[in-house]
């Protein structure tokens, strides 16, 4: 196993290692953030927007909170509740997507209908809609963007899935009489995986973002948590005294969403088949 995923590294582009490092190094970050973080995530230890100095390497924020502990946990926050929207998302839209390629009919109809409905009201829109009507809490968070992205998922597993729906093993599968849930499992899954992992690492960074700045706007993560979207809207005065510390949490987005799609470019060009160039 620690061969193959060494093979894999190599193999890889210098954009997708990079990729694949900054990952590695978030997803630590996140996991030991209270071991890393050199204060609580709440802890006031200081006086408002205390300078960078040793005692506080990138100084406080507007409540005397230290900028890089909070930057830490930020990371555990705002990733772990992208990746879980994401999973969500995948579960919801992959899986009503196999079952209208597979069954079609009424069931493609009503299912596409309601994602065609969802799809045509702009999802920010939507979002800060159902927040500010719901609450801001976690769940309704989720909830809400989980559905929103679920759309997009569902047309693309819909789309590859009919593909493969239409071939003879599958129909060779429903003469001997296999179920829905096993035809989906060992038929249609299998052969549209490539693109759907694909679409993982684009969903997570279109979440990822979408969190984010619904936290700057205030209606995502709310305080005290920590989060990156909020972090940059709480210290954007410090913007006017040439201070750079409000960027750090929006570089952070950046780095992270960039990183990432280097490494989804890599996938979907090994998924592809395609010979690289020399």
């Amino acid at each position: 196993m620690t061969y193959k995923l060494k093979t894999i590294f190599s193999s890889a582009p210098w954009s997708a290692k990079f990729g694949m490092v900054v990952i590695l190094l978030f997803s630590i970050v996140s996991i030991f953030a209270p071991f890393i973080a050199p204060y609580g995530e709440t802890e006031i230890i200081g006086k408002s927007y205390e300078l960078w100095s040793d005692k506080h390497f990138l100084g406080t924020d507007n409540l005397g909170r230290d900028m890089l502990s909070r930057l830490i946990f930020g990371a555990r926050n705002t990733i772990g509740m992208a990746l879980l929207t994401t999973f969500l998302a995948f579960l919801i839209g992959s899986i009503t997507g196999m079952i209208a390629a597979v069954i079609g009919g009424w069931i493609d109809q009503i299912f596409g209908r309601i994602v065609d409905v969802l799809m045509s009201i702009p999802s920010l829109i939507f979002a800060l809609l159902i927040l500010s009507f719901f609450g801001t809490s976690i769940t309704y968070l989720i909830g809400t963007i989980a559905i929103l992205e679920a759309t997009r998922v569902f047309r693309l597993a819909r789309a590859t899935g009919m593909n493969v729906a239409v071939m003879d093993f599958v129909e060779v599968a429903k003469l001997r009489g296999e179920k829905l849930g096993w035809i989906i499992r060992k038929e249609i899954l299998p052969n549209i995986a490539a693109p759907l992992l694909a679409e993982f690492g684009l969903r997570f960074c279109f979440v990822f973002l979408f969190i984010s700045a619904l936290s700057f706007l205030g209606l995502g993560i709310q305080p005290p948590t920590a989060d990156w979207g909020s972090m940059v809207r709480e210290n954007a005065t410090l913007i006017s005294y040439d201070d750079i510390t409000p960027l750090l949490p929006a570089g952070a987005i950046a780095l992270l969403t960039v990183a990432t799609n280097f490494v989804v470019d890599w996938m979907l060009h090994k998924s592809s088949g395609l010979k690289d160039v020399s």
